[in-house]
């Protein structure tokens, strides 16, 4: 595929953009995606990731309820490290800091913290739907673990519905 700015070069950089509901696509050279500012990266470290998703330091009103002097007993990391250096030490700190970081997690992912993976673009509506029943049986089932059952009935009645089309 061509280059869609200098109609020359073999496009290697592809850019999909969804702005209310429209999508379009942009293929480009990596010499004008630099000469646009686009930056380019293959692969981008966990750490880096996190970091980014994170780059508003978190602020002290965030930390406000806990304490400072909670320490994780696997890794020793505290939660003035983590307004420090933006990352976590080891993956127990979710569960110990868990609290303080519930709201910044879901500012960073709009609202969501369940991680619901990607379904290819050109799956069949069937195959979208059936995948779509499956993550709400699972979210039905964490709701009545929780024993959330006002959600539950909400997510009990998309599955219905949606099993009826």
């Amino acid at each position: 595929m061509q280059c869609q700015i200098c109609k020359k070069a073999e496009a290697t950089i592809h850019l999909t953009e969804i702005v209310d509901g429209h999508r379009s696509e942009m293929h480009i050279c990596q010499l004008c995606a630099q000469n646009e500012g686009i930056a380019v990266k293959s692969q981008i470290p966990l750490n880096e990731l996190l970091s980014n998703l994170l780059s508003a330091q978190p602020k002290e009103e965030d930390f406000d309820d806990l304490e400072n002097e909670t320490v994780c007993p696997d890794c020793g990391f505290t939660l003035d490290q983590f307004r420090k250096e933006g990352v976590l030490g080891c993956p127990g700190d979710y569960e110990i800091f868990k609290d303080p970081l519930m709201p910044l997690l879901e500012k960073a992912h709009a609202g969501n913290t369940i991680h619901k993976g990607k379904l290819p673009s050109k799956m069949p509506a069937d195959d979208k739907g059936q995948q779509e029943i499956a993550t709400l049986k699972q979210q039905l089932q964490a709701a009545v673990e929780a024993e959330d059952y006002e959600t539950a009935a909400k997510l009990r009645d998309k599955i219905s519905n949606l099993e009826r089309l």
